[in-house]
């Protein structure tokens, strides 16, 4: 049905589920965060599974949906370009918070631990590329060892939570995760429901955005690596974006780091269900080189995003950290080179 839309409508329906993605991700912050003082989890662990989760489930569908009708290029592009894309969202939150650098005040435990396995993941994805061809039912041997180490990961961060073998240092700028009496007193059932409607909001966009992405891909001539990584890819992260803004203005900056991170980490979940959902063999060996590409980005943008993390600088170039000019840098860098790729 979608397939019959002119190029105008497409554009149309783009934006449209643009508005609803956003919209749903902005609310969807008061709502984790109050969660996350409500249940006691924290605002890292709070971010990383909850805020992640959800604000990545318009992606995820996107990238099965893409999967199942044979566009592999598409599904992988969106779920890869997202992961960058999410991390350069950082560096729009570090903007609006400018008493120090964001990942300065937002030092946890919790983060850098998502920020390791982020990066485990994201290798395991290359591994996958680089593996022979071998599959069982359809699927790489790489994709169940990304969900194995996805939910070891989580039950590591929440054990280093609960009984951490160091802290970072506490300064005049740190933010410290203080439950909000408030919250506490909300009712669970109404933030659960809430939760799980904008969940399903967020998901029913992403259906839709794939077959618009579809259209949009083919009248243009754009291929579907680009509409993925610098289209879909950015539309689907906007929850992110959001969020991490909304929770920087709420003082929950160690949530909007662990939102990005966390979203991350499940985002590389896109991967393995969409390689379950592709009948044409290993998704890993359909990934181009311009898909390819951003895996490396992300991993760029990732390590210097825990280097930023760790070194901790206050103020930097435009007072935010030097991090953030880098990562921006990196994903300027991969956008050009994958528009200028040939094909």
């Amino acid at each position: 049905m979608l397939s019959a839309l002119s190029l105008p409508l497409a554009f149309a329906a783009f934006v449209a589920c643009a508005l609803v993605i956003g919209v749903a991700g902005t609310r969807l912050t008061h709502i984790v965060d109050d969660l996350a003082d409500r249940t006691g989890l924290g605002e890292a662990i709070a971010g990383a599974v909850l805020l992640g989760m959800a604000t990545s489930l318009s992606g995820l569908v996107l990238s099965v949906s893409a999967a199942l009708a044979d566009r592999p290029t598409l599904a992988m592009s969106n779920a890869l370009g997202g992961i960058a894309v999410q991390t350069l969202f950082l560096t729009i939150a570090d903007l609006t918070h400018r008493r120090a650098n964001l990942e300065h005040a937002a030092a946890s435990i919790g983060n850098l631990m998502q920020g390791g396995l982020l990066l485990c993941l994201l290798t395991l994805v290359l591994v996958g590329r680089f593996a022979p061809e071998w599959t069982l039912w359809q699927v790489h041997p790489v994709t169940p060892l990304i969900v194995i180490s996805y939910l070891f990961g989580l039950r590591l961060a929440e054990r280093t939570r609960d009984r951490p073998m160091w802290r970072p240092a506490q300064t005049r700028e740190t933010t410290p995760d203080v439950p909000d009496e408030q919250a506490r007193n909300r009712s669970a059932t109404r933030l659960w429901l809430s939760f799980l409607g904008l969940a399903v909001v967020l998901g029913a966009s992403g259906w839709l955005l794939e077959g618009v992405a579809s259209v949009i891909a083919e009248d243009t001539g754009l291929g579907q690596s680009v509409v993925g990584v610098l289209m879909t890819a950015v539309v689907t992260s906007l929850p992110e974006l959001v969020t991490s803004i909304a929770a920087v203005r709420r003082g929950a900056l160690t949530l909007a780091v662990a939102g990005i991170i966390g979203g991350n980490a499940f985002d590389t979940l896109f991967v393995a269900a969409s390689d379950a959902a592709y009948r044409g063999g290993s998704i890993y060996h359909a990934m181009p080189d311009g898909v390819a590409l951003w895996v490396a980005i992300s991993l760029l943008m990732t390590a210097i995003l825990m280097v930023g993390m760790i070194h901790r600088e206050r103020l930097g170039p435009g007072r935010i950290g030097f991090e953030s000019l880098a990562i921006a840098g990196c994903y300027l860098a991969g956008a050009a080179m994958l528009v200028m790729a040939p094909g």
